[in-house]
Order: C-alpha cells, then structure tokens, then sequence
C-alpha cells in the first residue's frame, strides 16, 4: 500500500541498479537450472481409496528433485490460476506448463492390474512450438512396496534429462525420495499436501489434522513435521509452526527447510529478530548451497538491517540459482523505486514478477504503487483492481484503490471507501485505517453535496 511506501524507504530494502559481477561456488556455475513443473499423477481408474497415489508420487519427485541444482520446482500454488483438471493428461499439461513457463513437466498415471500397481511416469519437455512428451519405464508393484519403489522415479528423470549425477549425488536424491518407512504415514502425508494446496480455510484444516496423524504414525517423519509447521504457519498459527519447525531440525539437523522456514518466521517477528532470521538462513544455505529461497529471505533480512551489499549479494545468487523466481524481483522492484528513484527499472522488475507470476498480489500492489506515486492514475486502479480479483478481501488494494479514485473520479471514490469500510471494520488491525476512510468518506460526500 502506498501507507507502507515510507517504511519500505526506510528500511532501505534491497539491490542496485545492476547486478555486479557474481562469485558464485564453480559447482553453482556448472549447472544450469531447468524450470520443472511436477504434477500429481492420474489416477482416476483407481479406486477412491488409492488415489492419493497420485499426489504420492509427486511428493516423491519433488523432495527427491529439491536436492539437485539442475531443478528448480514451479510452485503448484500457481497452477491454480491457469487451470486445474480433474485428471493432468497431456493437453492440460501442455497448457498449464506453457501457462507457468515451464521448461519440462512431470506427470503420469497410476493404474491397477491384477492386483499390481503399475506407474507410467511421462515427461514433456517444451521447447519452442512444439511440445510432445514421451514415456518412461513403467514401474510394476505390489500396492506393498509403492514407497520403496516410486523413489527411484527422480533419478529416473534426472537422467532422462541429462542431469550428470555423482554417486553423492544420486544417493541424496533417492534418500530424499523416501522421507518415511511407513506407507500409511506417507498416504496421510500426501493427502494431507493435496489438502493444503486446495488451500482455504477448510483445506489447512484438513491438511493439519492429516499430517498431525502423519507424524503420531512415524514420529520420525522429518518432512511430515515441517509441512504441519508450514500448514500451522498458514493458519496464522505461529507457535505451533515454531514447534514443528525445531522438532524437525531435532530430528534432522541436515534438512534445510525447517531452518529456512524458521528464518521466514523470525524476520516476521514484531520483535525485529532480524539476527536470528540471519542466523537461520545461513544454516539452511550452509546445508544447500543452492536453496534459492533461503538466499532470497537472508537478502530480505540483511536489507531490514541495513546491510544493502550483504542483500545485493543474496539476492544476486537467489537468480544464478533460480532465474525465475518472482520474489526476487518484486524485491528488485522495492529498491529500485523506494531507494533509488528508478522508475524504469522498477516497473520492469514489476512486470517482469507478473510475468513469471500472474496472481503475485505483492508485486502488482508494488507496482500500483508506483504508478500511483509518479501520477499515473489509470494504470493504478488497474493494478489494485487486479490485486481484488484475485484476493476480494485485500484491504490494501481496496484503500488505495479509494485513494486513487478521489484524484480521478470522486463518486467512485466514494462507493470504494463504503466497500472498504463495511470489510476492514471487521478487523481489528484496520481500525486506525478505518478511521481515516471515515473522514475521506466524510469530506467527500461533503463536497459533492456542496
């Protein structure tokens, strides 16, 4: 919101004008990352009680994938704005792909004979008008050993794409791959993930209870931990989320992901535990070098404690790692405009986040932002109004919205100040907010009646 604009000033957030030349590990620079997009597996030709199988199998392939530079996951949550199917065969998957910029897409379909699960991984690599996927070895099981065996899927796919791997390497992947020894445990882990990326109330809810039975079946069930920590941070439920977070590092102090998680909630913090956020996103980069998102999160905590070349650098090895992040840019966007003055540049970071990101709310709030403060009126409702098609209760975009129409259209301003008061005064931290919506809704209507 243009009423967070100053404090982003003050905070002195983030990157220059141009990157500076980057000293990067040589294996970093050896290995060029490649956009997948990993999709849960079609099983609508099993019963109801087996097709979590499908969402199984996609776990699999990202915890195992997550361990090699050469992939970096498109988040799923984005999925949902280009469509989501009932069943991921190869159309949908092309044009979801295509929709989220993917270079390669895995998918598949999980069938049943003879009282044997068979899987029928396919891989689709885009590549400029044309895009044709093709068939992989299909695994053949007892329901008994769909664990053990769906874990040498990654490697399966790493080397169908001419990912060299060393033996290091291979055996973090496959290890990964398998999080659990229990098969019931991870059928509630899978269900309890597809329960969250429905998201919603209702879908966190059901994801927190699913995992929580995940981890009393396997109380060593590392991942299980974590993703009830993140479930519980999405809930707003920051204690909890802590908890599950160090249970996880408890369990195993190799795994990244708790730290980085940790280091989200301590720079989140009211109480500006900017040191320990740095603390924990340089253990999570110490166990993975390459973990594009803990670089972006130190670069956010370093730019809250002023230490600008300390967040150019983070966020500079956020892009060798993964180029098609769109929190980097948003971020590059803050700096350009809020530090620097640079309106170019920071509307082509902008654009460039939608871009990778059509429903990335923060970076078309930033960029309505800028639009609003350099006068450009239309383009800034467009973006707010944007903002509220995605997310109908965003009271940011709806008070900046109000604040734009008083320049341009005084009527509307006036609807859109009654819209955001019957919502924020709901909320108790809009109060103040609303107070001052009374008094534009006041003067307005004084105005006009005038």
């Amino acid at each position: 919101m243009m009423r967070d604009l100053g404090m982003l000033r003050r905070l002195g957030v983030m990157v220059l004008t141009s990157l500076l030349t980057l000293v990067l590990p040589l294996s970093a620079a050896a290995v060029k990352p490649r956009a997948v997009l990993i999709l849960p597996f079609d099983t609508t030709t099993l019963d109801q009680d087996h097709q979590w199988m499908g969402e199984g199998v996609a776990q699999s392939l990202s915890l195992g994938l997550a361990q090699h530079p050469a992939f970096v996951q498109i988040d799923r949550s984005r999925v949902r704005s280009v469509g989501q199917p009932e069943a991921w065969g190869e159309p949908a998957v092309v044009q979801v792909a295509r929709g989220v910029r993917a270079e390669a897409a895995l998918f598949g379909q999980i069938t049943s004979t003879g009282g044997e699960v068979v899987v029928r991984p396919r891989l689709l690599e885009l590549r400029p008008g044309a895009g044709e996927s093709i068939g992989l070895e299909p695994l053949t099981m007892p329901e008994g050993e769909f664990l053990a065996r769906v874990a040498e899927l990654p490697l399966l796919y790493a080397r169908t794409l001419r990912v060299a791997l060393t033996e290091a390497e291979a055996a973090r992947i496959e290890k990964a791959s398998r999080p659990t020894r229990s098969l019931r445990a991870f059928e509630l882990f899978a269900r309890g993930q597809a329960a969250a990326l429905r998201g919603g109330q209702e879908g966190l809810e059901s994801a927190a209870d699913l995992l929580s039975r995940a981890i009393e079946t396997d109380p060593n069930f590392v991942v299980g931990h974590y993703t009830l920590g993140v479930v519980h941070q999405s809930l707003s439920n920051r204690w909890k989320a802590a908890a599950q977070f160090r249970a996880a590092t408890q369990l195993d102090g190799s795994y990244p992901e708790p730290f980085k998680a940790l280091g989200d909630l301590f720079l989140a913090a009211p109480r500006r535990l900017f040191d320990q956020a740095v603390e924990a996103y340089m253990k999570a980069i110490e166990l993975r070098p390459f973990y594009a998102d803990a670089h972006v999160g130190l670069g956010d905590a370093k730019a809250a404690k002023g230490d600008i070349d300390g967040a150019i650098g983070a966020y500079q090895k956020a892009l060798v790692f993964n180029p098609v992040n769109p929190r980097v840019h948003v971020s590059l966007g803050k700096i350009y405009y809020a530090e620097k003055g640079l309106y170019y540049e920071s509307v082509t970071a902008y654009k460039r986040a939608i871009d990778l990101d059509t429903q990335s709310i923060e970076a078309r709030m930033g960029l309505g932002e800028v639009y609003e403060d350099k006068g450009l009126y239309r383009e800034a409702i467009n973006e707010y109004r944007r903002v509220i098609e995605v997310d109908s209760k965003h009271t940011g975009a709806m008070y900046n919205l109000a604040l734009v129409y008083e320049k341009v259209d005084p009527r509307e301003a006036i609807v859109q100040w009654e819209r955001y008061i019957a919502l924020a005064s709901q909320l108790a931290a809009e109060k103040d907010w609303v107070d001052v919506a009374r008094q534009h809704l006041r003067k307005l209507k004084s105005q006009i009646k005038d």
